[in-house]
């Protein structure tokens, strides 16, 4: 696709969600605050049922938004057709067909929903490049892609050892995926890196202002990360991020009570955590002025925005996030 020509910036708010696994905000949860993007990084449901995705198309509408960008999860399954065939044919014993058009609907049912929902400003993104020209006069250009490695028989996987092709424009400003890249908001409450390397490779590569993801709910937070001025021929964590000009912005452990807590410490993260449940959603801005401005091309600023948590802690909250996008001539 060919790339509008812009001069100067604009001031843009993103509020950014995923797994939200057929929930909807209650009347003590909802984000109040307009964006000028809200941004699903998918899972929209838990087993991909008729019933969630309607849940999720009123979660969404709810939102203060006029353009509302939606990739699918591995749990959308009915979004990936042929996998949603394979899971029916497989199924033992076989399925009433009735009752699967019922539950599921029919073969690319799912889809017309979002089709459907157009009009409310809600587009569902397949894998690839995009550009969206905004109601404050910015031009957004976004890479999607649902697809993460293989932890079996889900929607949009890939094996690991196989690996995968995320073909980034140049000039993205935001890429929005639905597992997180290796090394970046991906430790699992086992301790280990559940993301890709592939996917790594290819932002540090082209060095979107954002990327956006969910998958792993642990990895709820985000980061600034500075990229160093050379990177290696394959890019990784340990050897291409500028550790002492990165930032973490926020992640679980800066709300969760922990072993290591003094009484003072406990006490601050009940507080932080009252004050921005009272928010709805965990505000930043990274713009020119700001004590951490995003400086396009040498930064990325990543969110995992999981809001599914566990069952002490069952809602994260969204991401407001406010960055400079290019103005359209």
């Amino acid at each position: 696709m060919e790339l509008t020509k812009y001069s100067a910036s604009v001031k843009t708010r993103f509020l950014i969600l995923s797994d939200t696994h057929g929930m909807e905000f209650g009347s003590e949860d909802k984000p109040l605050q307009r964006a000028d993007v809200a941004v699903h990084c998918g899972d929209l449901t838990e087993e991909s049922k008729l019933d969630e995705y309607s849940a999720s198309m009123r979660l969404l509408k709810d939102i203060h938004a006029p353009l509302k960008l939606v990739i699918a999860g591995n749990h959308d399954f009915t979004m990936d057709t042929p996998i949603f065939r394979k899971k029916v044919a497989d199924a033992r014993p076989p399925l009433d067909p009735d009752l699967v058009r019922k539950v599921y609907g029919d073969y690319g049912e799912a889809r017309q929903i979002f089709e459907d929902a157009k009009a409310a400003g809600i587009i569902f993104l397949d894998e690839g490049n995009h550009q969206f020209t905004l109601q404050n006069g910015a031009i957004l250009t976004v890479y999607a892609s649902p697809w993460t490695p293989s932890l079996g028989d889900w929607a949009f996987q890939y094996p690991r050892a196989q690996g995968h092709n995320f073909e980034i424009m140049k000039g993205a400003d935001l890429v929005m995926t639905h597992g997180p890249p290796k090394g970046i908001m991906d430790y699992t409450e086992s301790k280990q890196r559940a993301g890709c390397s592939d996917l790594f490779g290819a932002v540090a590569r082209l060095r979107p202002r954002l990327h956006c993801f969910g998958h792993i709910h642990e990895g709820w937070g985000a980061k600034l990360v500075t990229w160093r001025d050379t990177l290696t021929e394959t890019p990784s964590h340990f050897t291409d991020i500028d550790n002492e000009r990165s930032v973490v912005v926020e992640k679980l452990s800066g709300f969760r009570p922990s072993k290591f807590d003094t009484p003072e410490s406990k006490e601050q993260k009940v507080v932080k955590t009252k004050d921005y449940r009272a928010q709805r959603c965990y505000a930043t801005s990274h713009c020119t002025g700001d004590a951490y401005s995003l400086e396009y091309g040498a930064q990325t600023f990543f969110v995992n925005a999981a809001v599914e948590g566990t069952e002490e802690h069952p809602l994260q909250l969204p991401w407001l996030v406010e960055l400079e996008l290019p103005k359209a001539v």
